[in-house]
């Protein structure tokens, strides 16, 4: 591997602590799909890289390539979404987006819809217009269609005799760029049969366990 640095825009999908300061990040980019890079130092006080080196931190990365991994060098961080790391709920929602995002991508692959997705979708969370249990099922509904598992259409449900407003909002989410997703509320009714749909449709395509799934549906 080259040790030549270079510039990639990401978002951190996980942070672990590794020997005393430092940090291993896994981050989702753009130009390389998801990576793993040490974050040296970022646990020592006064880093320059300690806000840099957390959940949903947004932005550029300066990393080189090591034997093993990569090194982020510099940050130059545009979103934190510190407010989710206040507000429980709203963490346990981003989580989840990003340990999905984790799930889907790979080392080397396009990592641009992915990226969009789960920065778009995190801002969603901090709308109070939005309800988050839509902007959950979007999230999860889009996801799957960028993976390819998730069918166009949605012939197979003609006998759960779903609302037209139902039947359009799928047909909306699979279609919409990502910058046009969370424009649409739907009635407590319609959201319920949407929920059910695309809840159908991940337990059917998803062969996974989220924890973070886990713990927001066992929250309060």
């Amino acid at each position: 591997m080259s040790s030549q640095t270079c510039a990639v825009t990401g978002i951190v999908l996980s942070a672990a602590p590794v020997g005393e300061y430092d940090k291993l990040l896994v981050l989702l980019t753009r130009e390389r799909g998801k990576l793993r890079a040490f974050a040296r130092g970022a646990r020592r006080q006064g880093s320059m890289l300690m806000a840099a080196a957390n959940v949903f931190a947004f932005g550029e990365f300066q990393i080189y390539e090591g034997r093993t991994a990569y090194t982020v060098s510099q940050a130059s961080i545009k979103n934190y979404f510190s407010e989710l790391m206040t507000d429980f709920e709203g963490a346990c929602y981003g989580q989840y987006f990003l340990e999905f995002a984790d799930y889907y991508t790979r080392e080397n692959m396009d990592g641009a819809d992915f990226l969009r997705l789960s920065y778009q979708s995190l801002r969603a969370l901090s709308v109070p217009a939005l309800p988050r249990r839509l902007v959950r099922f979007v999230y999860e509904l889009k996801a799957m269609t960028y993976s390819g598992e998730c069918p166009q259409t949605f012939e197979r449900f003609a006998d759960w005799n779903l609302n037209e407003s139902t039947l359009y909002a799928l047909q909306y989410v699979v279609a919409a760029p990502v910058e046009k997703l969370y424009t649409f509320t739907l009635t407590d009714d319609v959201l319920e049969e949407f929920s059910r749909v695309v809840t159908w449709l991940r337990r059917h395509y998803v062969d996974h366990r989220f924890k973070s799934l886990e713990i927001l549906e066992t929250s309060p």
